[in-house]
């Protein structure tokens, strides 16, 4: 026989045990606020040589400069650089403005130098411990590898692979001190093979060099187009990609300030004709549809080299550093 009044009791007592737990149970906690994360900045890289007078650089206009160039021996070995006071007033003043410098190694002419040092692990070591000597010596933020163009096989079947041993090498030192490392590419085709697609994880970008295309128009915007999908087709991520413009004409090869100083007009133009050659070149809407290109589909503008650039209005530059803050 049931005992009603113990089973209510029962009841009365898990009613009150069960209302203590919803009292004391801890509340759920917020769902955390997911916080945006800002794009990085829109690189402005320009090249400077040992020519430029640091005084006429626009600090404001560029987020990167690139010094060029220190010159590697086959031994892996540095060419002495004249006038090292002048990189360390350039790395002064950039700094000042918050601007990065990188050394730029090698450059045109120097392919059968690199091709020697790369297939050898003791120079490759050498080349590695004396740019972290050369970048601590002038207080650089990195190094810009211009080895025109590692040989995918033509020249030796290791090269590409002899380069990725380098940009391995080098890219474990350069992030160990907080440094860039960054090379500069062929726009497309064959050469670009050469840079095997290992290189990507080793560089914080790569500098297409998106002019100098062999016949007609050496850099038409169109050629921009194909060596952002050339690139991004192999793997390069766009936060890594930086497309290269020229700031000069060809042929022959003529700066832009000067195609402008004898014609105005030549800013917003193309082709110049000039002693008797037409002169092809990017002229300001030109490369303000290149840097809007950039901006959709790359990470930065790489310019060769600043003191082509003309002055004030019709700076390709400004037009640029316009572009890039949606002015144009």
């Amino acid at each position: 026989m049931v005992n009603h009044k113990r089973l209510a009791v029962l009841c009365f007592i898990f009613l009150a045990v069960l209302a203590a737990c919803r009292q004391t149970a801890a509340p759920t906690p917020p769902l955390p606020t997911v916080t945006a994360v800002p794009p990085p900045p829109f690189r402005i890289i320009g090249y400077v040589t040992g020519s430029v007078i640091v005084e006429q650089v626009p600090f404001d206009k560029l987020t990167h400069i690139n010094y060029a160039f220190v010159i590697p021996n086959a031994d892996g070995t540095l060419k002495p650089i004249a006038n090292g006071w002048k990189i360390d007033q350039l790395v002064a003043e950039a700094h000042a403005h918050d601007v990065k410098v990188l050394i730029s190694v090698g450059g045109w002419g120097h392919d059968e130098t690199f091709e020697t040092l790369a297939a050898n692990p003791l120079a490759r070591d050498t080349l590695v411990q004396a740019l972290l000597a050369f970048v601590e010596k002038y207080n650089l933020d990195g190094v810009d590898m211009d080895w025109e163009y590692p040989d995918p096989a033509a020249v030796s079947p290791d090269s590409a692979q002899n380069f990725v041993h380098l940009m391995k090498a080098l890219g474990v030192e350069m992030r160990a001190r907080g440094k860039l490392l960054t090379a500069a590419v062929v726009a497309l085709g064959v050469y670009g093979e050469g840079v095997d697609t290992a290189v990507f994880d080793e560089v914080d970008f790569l500098n297409l060099m998106v002019y100098d295309q062999s016949e007609g128009h050496h850099a038409p915007f169109e050629y921009a187009q194909d060596a952002l999908a050339y690139w991004q087709g192999r793997g390069l991520p766009p936060e890594k990609t930086v497309l290269g413009v020229p700031f000069y004409g060809r042929s022959p090869y003529t700066p832009y300030r000067e195609l402008v100083e004898a014609d105005p007009a030549a800013a917003y133009q193309d082709q110049h004709e000039r002693f008797g050659n037409v002169v092809y070149y990017n002229g300001i809407p030109t490369i303000q549809q290149k840097t809007q290109l950039a901006l959709d589909q790359a990470s930065g503008i790489m310019i060769w080299t600043l003191t082509d650039d003309a002055q004030g209005e019709m700076s390709l530059l400004e037009a640029i550093y316009q572009a890039a803050k949606g002015e144009n």
